[in-house]
């Protein structure tokens, strides 16, 4: 057949569609506009990278109910329990410079403020690492809350804030010096993190800075919604206390996972995981020493951690070198927290053409 003559392949729209959206971007909004459908929330943005691509931002919903203000790139919003993954870095650097270790217990660096505070907790049994990874037996708990007993250290992974505000503690005694200063010192300076800290008592967020909405723990249709932004959430601290921005919140991420904030043997100490299965967290997940491993419905496994704070829910994951990673934010926290950010993470890191089993844990 004369090369003239070759027939030449016809495009279908979806194909089309495919070759313009290497990056997902098109599914990436349709995730953004269905979370936002029927009140999911006020607004959303997430910011996608690539390697060797611009960024990708994207959209939907409001950063002010009031005045009905789009979301835009730079806004600052409380990250939550990303703050862990912080205070993880904090921890294995210090271990690394051989101010402590893993294996430390809690008692070398807080002699009696366990047991005075937790009935049952026996603080000579509890490691560093086991407050790191939630296998510390300590219980979860929230502020004027009555305190249950501790469990056995090492025998499941409970989640639990109380782990991460004795991280904290451990990391003010053994320097010297405060939490907040010692991750601006540590990870925010170095990187150039700047909208990126640890707020103290009364602090507000930074402009600029999306309104925060909470229905305060309220369920139904009719439940008031109350704009939150200024609320003292320093009881939080450790556990989950921080504000940043997503462009932040990248280049922390792909550091991290690149190895760029943490020699090789802590790296490893980082992600080395224990199971979460049957704890009522967050379904086909695995927590390290501060972050935690998700499998999505195709089969892809993501790293980072995820943030649910009120008036605010953020996700930050991405490969596990680094190379792609997706942070997205939403000022409200009355959204399906895993639903929404499952659906948002699979638009990018999941084939188009992969089926769509029935999301884990539904």
């Amino acid at each position: 057949m004369p090369a003239n003559d070759i027939p030449v392949p016809q495009e279908t729209p979806a194909a089309s569609a495919a070759g313009r959206d290497r990056g997902g971007h098109t599914r990436l909004q349709r995730a953004l506009d269905q979370a936002m459908a029927g009140g999911g929330g006020p607004g959303i943005v997430a910011e996608l990278r690539d390697a060797g691509t611009p960024p990708w931002f994207g959209t939907a919903g409001v950063a002010d109910m009031t005045t009905g203000r789009e979301r835009r790139p730079g806004e600052h919003f409380r990250i939550g329990s990303l703050t862990k993954a912080f205070v993880g870095t904090v921890i294995l650097q210090l271990a690394a410079e051989g101010t402590l270790t893993p294996d430390d217990t809690v008692a070398t660096w807080l002699p009696g403020v366990v047991e005075e505070h937790i009935p049952g907790a026996d603080a000579t049994t509890i490691t560093v690492r086991r407050l790191l990874n939630h296998t510390s037996g300590l219980p979860d708990a929230l502020p004027g809350q009555e305190t249950p007993r501790a469990e056995e250290p090492g025998k499941r992974f409970v989640y639990s804030k109380v782990n991460y505000n004795l991280a904290g503690m451990i990391v003010e005694r053994a320097t010297g010096s405060t939490l907040a200063d010692e991750i601006e010192r540590r990870i925010a300076r170095p990187l150039r993190l700047t909208g990126t800290y640890l707020p103290g008592a009364g602090n507000t967020i930074r402009a600029p800075h999306a309104r925060h909405y909470s229905k305060l723990g309220e369920t139904g249709p009719g439940a008031e919604i109350h704009d939150v932004t200024e609320i003292d959430l320093s009881w939080a601290w450790a556990a989950g206390g921080m504000v940043s921005t997503t462009s932040d919140l990248h280049r922390f991420l792909s550091s991290l996972l690149r190895g760029g904030l943490l020699p090789p043997a802590e790296q490893k100490e980082m992600f080395t995981t224990v199971s979460t299965e049957g704890s009522g967290w967050v379904p086909d997940t695995r927590y390290g020493l501060g972050v935690y491993s998700q499998r999505l419905s195709c089969g892809t496994t993501l790293w980072g951690g995820g943030g649910f704070i009120d008036g605010s829910m953020t996700y930050a994951m991405g490969d596990r070198e680094g190379t792609h990673t997706l942070v997205a934010n939403l000022n409200g926290d009355w959204n399906d927290f895993a639903t929404t950010f499952a659906d948002l993470f699979e638009a990018r890191f999941c084939p188009a053409t992969s089926p769509n089993p029935a999301k884990p844990g539904h």
